[in-house]
């Protein structure tokens, strides 16, 4: 078998083999296969598309390509939840202590931030002593004990994903829809939960711009899961606005401590659910509005609270940050912005106030950067909300003072104000189950 003759084959439209999608796999990652020839074949590939079953095929190759997590010796059936990534979308700190006290085990790695999306490492890094780098065993352990662990993800977690998304990246074909798909559920299927739930957003605050894109995606990584023998569901939510008040690393985790204790945004609090009703129906296997009343049961009644301090305790956090978060590192300097304008905040750029957080301090910009825990923004007034001329419209919490004129300039760049209220926009566009 030869590499030529699989660019040529995919190039002229025909279907690989499982293969010969294993040869490209097994000898890229061995540097058997150049990237000369590896671009080639992922440009024909963006061109002419691939089969459910060569997406699966190609998945699954990149899975199995370095570390398969073995979850076999956790009592119970196992569940993850993957975002594709947002603004002040802090949702995995919500979901996964409702649904493990509901007798679910969430074992679930987890990346950080870069550039304006925020990562959920980073958040529970900010809490002192927070431990997210644990042995397998210990992960295992974790889960089994306490229903809940969220570690940082393996180095050797789908090496062949990682090198082929470098060489994407360098080749425009990052966006090719079978590959976006390969690459997030290659991961997701290395982890070994049985049921995922997928939290796609859409949007200026997410990767997928569109409505059908973000579908589109949804609906072949759910084949995708589904064809490897996961119980799978995907919820599409919008990202045109950030998610909840807060951006920021601390402010994200009091935001959520919030919303755990019955105080949150209502828009949080709704994605939250979704997400967690949905996992609970696959584990469980329910209809989603009874799996949903589990949901508001145990956040309503404080079960859900109560986990995430045990959660928080049993990788090293410091609880007394969660039972008071006012103990939580605090910025150096609080800035209020005002409204320029009197009118409707009719439109939001959510990638331009997650870009205007970076530049205070709560992200990076490449992955080697450090971040400011105690920086970013809170929202005071949000898309549709009524605002007059000198309103406090949001707080910038930073410890640099240089950055506070140009993160202002790109905040209001990112704002429409107009004298009608807008039309209110879905949250929650679909389910796919």
């Amino acid at each position: 078998m030869r590499i030529y003759d699989i660019i040529s084959r995919k190039r002229d439209g025909f279907e690989l083999t499982d293969e010969e999608i294993h040869f490209f796999i097994d000898g890229y990652v061995k540097d058997e296969i150049k990237d000369y020839h590896a671009s080639a074949l992922l440009m024909a590939i963006y061109l002419n598309g691939m089969s459910d079953r060569e997406m699966v095929s190609l998945t699954l190759e990149m899975a199995k390509s370095g570390d398969m997590l073995d979850l076999s010796a956790i009592d119970g059936v196992t569940a993850d939840k993957h975002s594709t990534g947002g603004v002040g979308d802090k949702t995995t700190l919500i979901v996964t202590p409702i649904v493990a006290s509901l007798g679910i085990k969430v074992a679930k790695m987890s990346g950080r931030g870069l550039g304006h999306t925020g990562g959920t490492v980073d958040k529970l890094e900010s809490v002192e002593g927070f431990n997210v780098a644990l042995s397998p065993e210990e992960f295992i352990s974790t889960v089994q004990k306490t229903g809940i662990c969220v570690v940082g993800q393996t180095g050797n977690l789908a090496p062949a994903d990682k090198k082929l998304y470098a060489l994407r990246d360098a080749t425009a074909t990052v966006g090719c829809m079978p590959l976006i798909a390969s690459s997030i559920m290659s991961k997701k299927l290395a982890a070994g939960s049985q049921c995922i739930v997928l939290d796609v957003k859409y949007g200026s605050g997410a990767f997928m711009k569109t409505k059908s894109d973000a579908e589109e995606l949804s609906a072949k990584m759910v084949e995708i899961g589904k064809m490897a023998g996961r119980k799978m569901a995907a919820v599409i939510s919008d990202m045109d606005t950030p998610l909840g008040k807060n951006i920021g690393n601390t402010l994200e985790i009091a935001e959520a401590v919030d919303t755990l204790r019955g105080k949150g945004s209502a828009d949080l609090r709704e994605v939250s659910l979704t997400l967690a009703g949905n996992l609970v129906a696959l584990a469980k296997n329910i209809d989603y509005s009874q799996a949903r009343s589990l949901c508001e049961k145990v956040l309503d009644d404080g079960s859900a609270y109560k986990k995430f301090l045990e959660f928080i305790s049993a990788q090293g956090g410091n609880t007394e940050m969660i039972t008071d978060t006012g103990k939580l590192p605090e910025a150096g300097i609080i800035h209020r912005v005002t409204a320029k304008e009197s009118g409707y905040i009719s439109n939001t750029d959510a990638e331009k106030i997650g870009s205007a957080s970076v530049v205070l301090g709560a992200g990076r910009v490449n992955k080697e950067d450090s971040i400011d825990y105690t920086a970013g923004i809170i929202l005071y007034k949000k898309t549709g909300d009524k605002i007059k001329a000198g309103d406090v419209i949001a707080e910038f919490h930073t410890n640099d003072e240089k950055g506070i004129a140009p993160a202002e300039k790109i905040f209001f760049d990112a704002l429409t104000v107009s004298d009608e209220a807008p039309e209110k926009e879905e949250l929650i566009y679909k389910v796919i189950r």
